[in-house]
C-alpha cells in the first residue's frame, strides 16, 4: 500500500443488468467531476480532507464488457476490484447500477473476511431473479446472501417491499428499517467491519431526481449521513454508490449529491470507520 494512501477510489460503469432505464454507466465520470466542483470543498463534514487529498488514490474506472445477465460482467467486476483491494485494501466504488455491488461485496469478503453490509435504498433488491435475470440490478442482495457474503445485512429507507421479497427478507434474517419508520434511524451498532452500499435512489426524489426509479417518500440527504455518521463498528471497510442517472440529471443536482454521499463515505473510511 502507498504510503499516507487510506483508501482507493475505482469506477465501475457498468449498467447492462439496469431495467426500465439504462444510464447509470455514466455516473462515475459524473460524480468525480461533481467531487472536483468549485462549488464545493476538498473536506468531509469531519473536517477529513478528501478530494482531492494524499489520503485518496483513484484507480480510474474499469472496462467491463456491456453484457446483460451473463456471468462474464461479474466475474470482471470482481476480478477488477480484487486487484484494487490488493493496492488499497480499503475502497469506495461509483457504480453503475445497483447490480456491481454484489461482485465489488465479493472481492471485499474475499480480502476481509467477516463483514456485515449497511444498505440504504428504496428497494430491498432481494428477488431471486427479475425478469430471468438473477443479476439484475433488482437481485444483488439476494445474490450477497445466498453465497453467505455477509454475517447481518441492514437495509434503511426501504419503502417498495413486495411478497417474495418479504418472505426472503425474513428467510434470510435481515433487518429493515423502513423509511415510514417513526422517528429517527436508531444509531446503528455492528461486531464486524462494515461495508456501505448507497443506493442514491434511498433519498426522496426531492433531493435525487436522478435516479431511474424514484420512489417517494424517501429518505433525505442528512438522515443518510447521520446514520453514517453515528453507526459503530470496528471499521468501515469500504462501500459503493450507485444508481445515479447522469440521463436524468438536468441540472446536475444529483451528481452533487451523489458526490456528498462519496465524499463523507470516504471521509469515514479515512477515520479508520471510527465515529468521533
Amino acid at each position: 500500500m502507498i504510503d499516507n494512501v487510506k483508501v482507493g477510489l475505482l469506477g465501475v460503469g457498468f449498467d447492462a443488468n439496469s431495467t426500465f432505464r439504462r444510464g447509470p454507466a455514466a455516473a462515475p465520470p459524473a460524480i468525480r467531476t461533481a467531487l472536483g466542483s468549485e462549488s464545493g470543498n476538498p473536506y468531509a463534514e469531519s473536517g477529513v480532507r478528501v478530494w482531492p487529498s494524499d489520503s485518496v488514490l483513484d484507480h480510474g474506472d474499469l472496462d467491463v464488457p456491456d453484457e446483460k445477465g451473463t456471468r462474464e460482467p461479474i466475474d470482471v467486476i470482481e476480478r477488477g476490484v480484487s486487484r484494487a483491494l490488493c493496492e488499497t485494501p480499503r475502497l469506495v466504488v461509483l457504480g453503475g447500477d445497483h447490480a456491481v455491488t454484489y461482485p465489488v461485496v465479493r472481492a471485499f469478503a474475499a480480502k476481509h473476511g467477516r463483514i456485515s453490509l449497511l444498505h440504504f435504498d428504496a428497494h430491498p433488491d432481494l428477488y431471486p431473479d427479475f425478469e430471468g435475470n438473477r443479476f439484475s440490478h433488482a437481485c444483488p442482495m439476494a445474490r450477497i446472501l445466498e453465497d453467505g457474503l455477509v454475517e447481518r445485512l441492514v437495509q434503511v429507507g426501504i419503502r417498495s417491499f413486495t411478497p417474495a421479497q418479504h418472505d426472503a427478507a425474513k428467510r434470510h434474517n435481515v433487518e429493515v428499517i423502513p423509511a415510514y419508520s417513526t422517528g429517527p434511524v436508531p444509531a446503528l451498532a455492528f461486531d464486524t467491519p462494515v461495508y456501505i452500499s448507497m443506493d442514491v435512489d434511498a433519498l426522496d426524489p426531492g433531493f435525487a431526481p436522478g435516479v431511474s426509479h424514484p420512489e417517494p417518500g424517501g429518505l433525505s440527504v442528512r438522515q443518510v449521513l447521520e446514520v453514517i455518521a453515528a453507526m459503530r463498528a470496528p471499521y468501515v471497510v469500504g462501500g459503493d454508490v450507485v444508481e445515479l442517472n447522469p440521463k436524468l440529471d438536468r441540472d446536475g443536482g444529483t451528481a452533487i449529491v451523489a458526490a456528498k454521499l462519496a465524499c463523507e463515505l470516504l471521509g469515514r473510511v479515512i477515520l479508520n470507520g471510527r465515529a468521533d
